[in-house]
């Protein structure tokens, strides 16, 4: 309570909205979390803001052995969004429980491991060694991976190789599964639903959509490996619908990505059935974005007169009256 001369001004205080959310066993402080291969480890980003205020941290994919990744240029800036061809390039998983891991299993949030593999072998193999870490409560499967024994074709592009390379996973990972889905596909939703079919806690959708860049005056493709994954606020309304239509199909929750830029784009997520989203390519931008989403998102439960986030998930009620 203030006074101004004779005036008697009332001020209510604003209750903090609840911004906790379950994956399975996982529970998150709030449901932002920042999307593997743009935020480093995380530690990378300690000096640009407050990693305990992020619900989560999913770092870069990790696969059995060592990559050294794609030929340069594997990166290119697009309308909208940017190419990358970066291919997986890390140390392996021996290299990250023995180096990265001592350096990061103190930070104060969720640590999920991205997990990528050329085959189903390698793919049990490196969750098997994650599955012992303590401080790592639940991997996010990568099954946009090309399955080397079948020709290259991704894992997650058919309901078949899809379906072999989570249920083996799930036979020998014990904690939280999240299967991160391609939308290179025809129905997503069938993926969707094979993947909760065979154990999955939740599905985070979506990967990168192919898409290439051509130099004119070299009359060459921009990137060494000709085409990349897309990225940010161009593939925005694709990722919403598929986003929209997975929460039709499936129960199990949905973490959705895919041009996630500001609180508002959150918002519209969740209200398309997601139950966390993900910032990608925008932490390229801003450091600092998703502890500011979490922020806002505060304020936009308030000022609706939304006691839990919870309550928006899916939240855009019967459209068919529209």
């Amino acid at each position: 309570m203030r006074l101004y001369g004779r005036a008697c001004i009332q001020y209510k205080s604003i209750d903090m909205a609840d911004l906790n959310i379950n994956i399975a066993k996982l529970k998150l402080e709030n449901p932002v979390l920042t999307a593997s291969g743009t935020f480093g480890y995380g530690i990378e980003y300690a000096d640009f803001t407050d990693l305990s205020k992020i619900g989560g941290i999913i770092v870069k994919g990790t696969t059995l052995y060592p990559r050294e990744g794609n030929d340069y240029p594997r990166m290119a800036e697009t309308p909208s969004g940017m190419l990358n061809a970066v291919g997986l390039q890390n140390k392996g998983v021996d290299h990250f429980i023995t180096t990265i891991y001592p350096a990061i299993k103190s930070i104060d949030t969720h640590i999920i491991v991205n997990v990528s593999g050329s085959t189903i072998e390698d793919y049990v193999a490196c969750a098997e060694k994650i599955n012992d870490l303590d401080k790592i409560p639940a991997i996010e499967l990568n099954i946009s991976c090309p399955n080397v024994k079948q020709g290259g074709m991704a894992f997650g592009t058919n309901c078949k190789s899809a379906s072999e390379v989570i249920k083996a996973v799930r036979k020998a990972y014990n904690k939280t599964l999240i299967v991160k889905l391609s939308p290179n596909v025809t129905d997503i939703t069938e993926i969707a639903k094979t993947a909760e079919a065979e154990g999955a806690d939740s599905v985070s959708l979506i990967n990168t959509l192919m898409g290439m860049a051509i130099d004119a005056e070299r009359r060459k493709p921009v990137l060494s490996t000709i085409t990349g994954g897309l990225s940010g606020p161009c593939v925005k309304p694709i990722a919403l619908r598929m986003v929209y239509q997975t929460y039709k199909a499936i129960k199990i929750p949905i973490i959705g990505l895919g041009g996630i830029c500001n609180w508002q784009d959150a918002i519209e997520f969740i209200l398309a059935g997601a139950t966390a989203i993900q910032i990608g390519t925008y932490n390229f931008i801003d450091p600092a974005i998703s502890v500011k989403v979490v922020e806002r998102m505060n304020e936009y439960l308030d000022r609706h007169g939304f006691q839990s986030v919870r309550e928006l998930t899916g939240g855009l009620g019967d459209i068919s009256k529209l």
